[in-house]
């Protein structure tokens, strides 16, 4: 059986999954999310969606031509670098 979700709580740990799919948390951080994921099916389902898009999202960006200005328009939508120029849109 599942433990009742504890720290950090469901908000905190989706507003993490971007760093938490990129490794880019301390070992303490990312245990603690890993930890919340096993215990919080919704959290789990939220991490796989976030995670199976992202991955999409970076295949579909490697062997297609992309619109001008739709990777920045995806950059700003999830808050996040997927080109990897240091800038978000």
């Amino acid at each position: 059986m599942m433990e009742a979700c504890d720290e950090p709580d469901c908000a905190a740990t989706l507003q993490e999954l971007d760093v938490f799919l990129d490794e880019e948390l301390s070992e303490a951080a990312h245990q603690s999310i890993a930890h919340h994921l096993d215990a919080c099916p919704d959290c789990l389902s939220a991490f796989d969606f976030h995670a199976e898009l992202k991955q999409v999202i970076s295949v579909k960006l490697q062997n297609d031509e992309m619109p001008a200005g739709l990777l920045s328009r995806i950059e700003r939508c999830f808050a996040t670098d997927f080109d990897g120029d240091g800038v978000i849109g």
